[in-house]
């Protein structure tokens, strides 16, 4: 991957801004990896609609793994670094980004224990991202991977890696996992509304697109979030060919606790047979090659009222646009050919 281009030294701060952001969106991804994944770990990418409930999601089913023997690391890769709030009490997590930047300006050496922290088996880590308007968040995510290939990602000895990443954000760097085969299975957290499933469906075409170009990332599953028992949820993954993993049920009890950042998927609690189920699923689930829905087969999954499929388009004029000047408004010249 080519670094971007250096700006002369005499130029504005603003203009060597412009041009440091017009390079680093000039630089092409690399091509998807096309060969058969090898890696004994198993890394698995979690997306879904942004508040949908995937950090909740993760850090209940992390907890639970961790609990059930596994070694797990759970990576935050949302530039908002709310990920493992939930794991650690809400106490905020440094990120990779920022202490990789403090450790080189200082003229030190990241070390693992800078940005890896344990809490009760489970390992975890916050990628982060630039402030708002200063950088790429795709970007952020690229070098976020770089640097963890530094600290040697590809000898750790997980189990489970579990990256959680925003599915309503599409550019190139949110789309990494996928892209470039690295995990070797997807998973969607979704409720029974049409944004989040909109963002659902959006992932499997997204990895429908890679595995036409060699890839092979495929989607595990559904995790229903929030579930009201309405069932657009679930018709939305029978109709995409994917498995629901877990329906986790809109209660006041999982609101309330998750509220106050706590695990709720730990051993003796009310709420521990569905996480254990969630982490036998997820473990054995294949990854799908789904068959994403065209707008109105999404649309078809929700009673009319709700997404106002009865709504006529009604075309504009220039009346509409510009009231009583729409007489003054002039034609452009126009060549009128006799008909040969």
């Amino acid at each position: 991957m080519n670094a971007p281009a250096q700006t002369p030294s005499n130029q504005t701060p603003l203009k060597q801004l412009t041009e440091s952001l017009r390079a680093e969106a000039a630089i092409e991804p690399a091509p998807p990896v096309t060969a058969a994944p090898t890696k004994k770990t198993e890394i698995i990418a979690i997306y879904g609609k942004g508040g949908i409930g995937k950090s909740f999601t993760l850090a209940n089913l992390s907890y639970m793994m961790a609990q059930l023997g596994k070694k797990v690391l759970l990576i935050g890769c949302d530039p908002k670094s709310d990920t493992t709030s939930l794991l650690f009490g809400g106490k905020a997590c440094p990120t990779i980004i920022n202490t990789s930047a403090k450790k080189k300006l200082a003229g030190e050496e990241l070390a693992v224990g800078d940005v890896c922290f344990k809490r009760d088996g489970v390992f975890a880590m916050e990628l982060g991202g630039p402030e708002v308007g200063r950088g790429c968040g795709g970007r952020g995510i690229i070098h976020g991977f770089e640097t963890l290939e530094k600290l040697g990602f590809n000898d750790w000895g997980f189990d489970y890696v579990l990256l959680d990443f925003l599915g309503d954000v599409v550019c190139g760097g949110f789309g990494l996992p996928i892209a470039r085969d690295m995990c070797q299975k997807v998973i969607v957290v979704g409720a029974n509304d049409l944004q989040s499933l909109y963002v659902a469906n959006n992932v499997c075409s997204a990895t429908q697109y890679f595995r036409k170009l060699g890839g092979h990332v495929g989607v595990a599953g559904i995790v229903i979030n929030k579930d009201d028992g309405t069932g657009e949820a679930a018709a939305f993954a029978e109709k995409v060919g994917i498995p629901v993993l877990a329906a986790i049920p809109a209660d006041d009890d999982i609101r309330r606790k998750s509220a106050k950042y706590e695990i709720i998927g730990r051993p003796g609690s009310p709420w521990a047979g569905l996480f254990t189920e969630l982490a036998a699923n997820v473990a054995k689930a294949p990854p799908i090659s789904a068959k994403p829905l065209d707008h109105d087969g999404l649309l078809g999954l929700f009673k009319g009222d709700t997404v106002g499929r009865d709504v006529k388009l009604v075309s504009a004029t220039v009346e509409d646009l510009m009231g009583p000047k729409a007489q003054e408004h002039k034609r452009s010249l126009e060549v009128i050919y006799d008909a040969a």
